[in-house]
């Protein structure tokens, strides 16, 4: 890298650079969403650094300097799009009165975030993983998705405790039947299963759920 393109990565856009430094051409935040919907798009493994640049319209050299390698990069981006587009799991466990509540309200709302018209379709943090060799990204996102998986045997491990539901309910096989819908639903997302067909598949995944 280049003292020139060093010096870039230290300021602000359309502010002067130091001794040999120029104005980074380019907003970070927006460069920053284009790279999440290359990585959504395409998965860890199959988005080249070349493919990033193109995708962000902006040089190897501006790359690294702004985010460092495309593992880091990657990693930043996972925490924004769990913020921006991931959040909605949590938000229904938090909000709703029961599990069962929280469990519908988490799948019906995956299904009309993974099939939103204009970009791409399903749950990145399950799809990047696909066809993953790098050990430390692909731990990274299995840790993710159990945490998710563990948020909601927490949550049925407390309805079952509040009789919401029966006292012989098995919380962590529910918890991971709601798990494999959510990936079930991401995947026939991407291959070109309708919001209407996974609504109704969501539906049928309810029916199995015990009542009090």
């Amino acid at each position: 890298m280049s003292s020139a393109e060093s010096g870039s990565a230290q300021v602000t856009a359309g502010k002067p650079g130091r001794a040999r430094g120029r104005p980074r051409s380019f907003d970070r935040e927006t460069a920053l969403e284009k790279a999440l919907l290359a990585f959504w798009e395409h998965g860890y493994e199959a988005t080249s650094v070349a493919d990033l640049t193109r995708a962000m319209d902006i040089g190897a050299p501006s790359l690294y300097a702004a985010f460092g390698d495309k593992r880091s990069l990657f990693e930043e981006v996972v925490q924004v799009y769990g913020a921006r587009y991931g959040a909605f799991g949590q938000r229904a466990l938090e909000e709703e009165p029961t599990a069962f509540a929280a469990v519908r309200r988490m799948l019906r709302e995956a299904v009309a975030e993974y099939t939103v018209p204009g970009r791409p379709p399903g749950c990145l943090v399950i799809h990047a993983g696909a066809n993953c060799s790098t050990p430390e990204v692909e731990d990274g996102l299995r840790q993710r998705r159990n945490a998710n998986i563990a948020a909601i045997r927490d949550r049925i491990a407390a309805g079952v405790a509040a009789g919401e539901l029966p006292p012989g309910t098995d919380a962590s096989a529910l918890a991971r039947h709601t798990g494999a819908v959510i990936q079930g639903v991401s995947q026939q997302a991407r291959d070109g299963a309708s919001r209407t067909e996974l609504e109704a598949l969501v539906e049928i995944a309810l029916a199995v759920w015990p009542r009090p």
